[in-house]
């Protein structure tokens, strides 16, 4: 056999090898199929791609990993991070402290009335941390099925209950990809009573259940499903309690958290726009299994873009906030409005940043 014989050989069996790693390896995956709305356009519109957020400042501690949760008290930015540790850190950064370490992966936090933190952790569940730095798991399952993801949290002004969300029953922390592509709605919102301690599932076979906010008056709670492109509502009072609805859908992008100002505007962070590929492929659950052993050996297929939308009290946007720059700041995973600035907060990045609000609703 001569050389170039060989060489034919040799990619002749590594494109079987290929093939039959895409075809045979085996996956929890079991992806389901639908139909997602035409994703909007970032070239022109409502979404046009604009450089908004390219001077964003950097504040806070510097070459942390992953501040995704966030507070902003007394001048104080609280975060947790991606070794599991909750810290608190001065606007300029020279002065930070670590508060407790979870063990877990901190991912959603919220102050209660009487002074508790109480964080989403995205592998321990829903916990609280007192002034004395003490941890205590309040809730790991709802209706016997422990929580997988769990999130995001908010907490009503009363202090009687924690609405959070579980993104998914199956895929826990750090499987986010294998559980938008599966599609297969086992997110969860949830309520925790912290008066009796027990938890009661509001919605379930939700699109991975992400960021959670109260609304005015405490009338809804949104939750956004990252893997649906839309935020849906959940009414807790008035003719349409117990029901839901969307509050937007067709988003260009993966919402992950957001976060209500108390007046009259949300803020949603994208962790992505949206990917032209799995969107095509979204009917065809044998490719998108292809697609899940892929991702075990290739990047995941998201592109590195900055983008917050700011939405007014009708789901209607008001804001469109973006970078796609060389050098940005992404991905933006939460973001909060506090007095004159948005402050932003990142799964993957090394620090916090924030932008003036006039900036970005000019």
């Amino acid at each position: 056999m001569n050389r170039a014989s060989k060489f034919r050989r040799v990619v002749l069996l590594g494109f079987l090898a290929i093939g039959a790693f895409l075809l045979l390896m085996p996956t929890q995956v079991e992806p389901v199929a639908w139909t997602p709305p035409p994703a909007p356009s970032l070239i022109s519109g409502l979404y046009a791609d604009n450089q908004r957020l390219k001077g964003v400042e950097r504040i806070g501690a510097a070459n942390i990993d992953g501040p995704e949760a966030l507070l902003l008290e007394d001048d104080v930015l609280i975060t947790g991070l991606h070794d599991g540790r909750l810290i608190s850190t001065s606007l300029d950064g020279k002065i930070t402290k670590v508060l407790a370490d979870t063990g877990g992966r901190p991912l959603g936090l919220a102050r209660h009335p009487n002074g508790l933190l109480v964080i989403a952790d995205g592998v321990k569940g829903l916990l609280s941390l007192d002034a004395q730095g003490r941890l205590m798991a309040l809730t790991t399952e709802a209706n016997g099925v422990p929580f997988g993801f769990t999130d995001d949290v908010t907490i009503d002004q009363s202090g009687h209950f924690a609405y959070f969300s579980d993104a998914s029953s199956r895929f826990g922390y750090g499987r986010d990809g294998e559980a938008i592509i599966e599609h297969g709605g086992d997110g969860r919102l949830l309520r925790y009573d912290f008066q009796t301690g027990k938890t009661i599932v509001l919605l379930e076979k939700l699109e991975f259940a992400n960021g959670v906010t109260l609304g005015p008056d405490e009338r809804y709670v949104l939750v956004n499903e990252t893997g649906a492109y839309r935020i849906s509502r959940y009414w807790l009072s008035g003719p349409k309690a117990g029901t839901r609805d969307l509050f937007i859908d067709n988003l260009p992008g993966l919402p992950d958290n957001l976060a209500f100002n108390g007046r009259d505007r949300f803020w949603v962070a994208l962790y992505a726009p949206r990917n032209a590929l799995l969107d095509a492929m979204a009917a065809h659950p044998f490719a998108r299994k292809m697609i899940v052993r892929a991702m075990t050996l290739l990047p995941k297929p998201v592109e590195k873009r900055a983008f917050v939308l700011g939405l007014d009290m009708e789901g209607k946007v008001i804001a469109n906030l973006q970078d796609g720059s060389s050098g940005n700041y992404s991905p933006i995973t939460t973001v909060r409005e506090y007095g004159e600035w948005l402050y932003f907060g990142s799964l993957k990045a090394k620090h916090m940043a924030r932008l003036p609000l006039s900036t970005a609703l000019q």
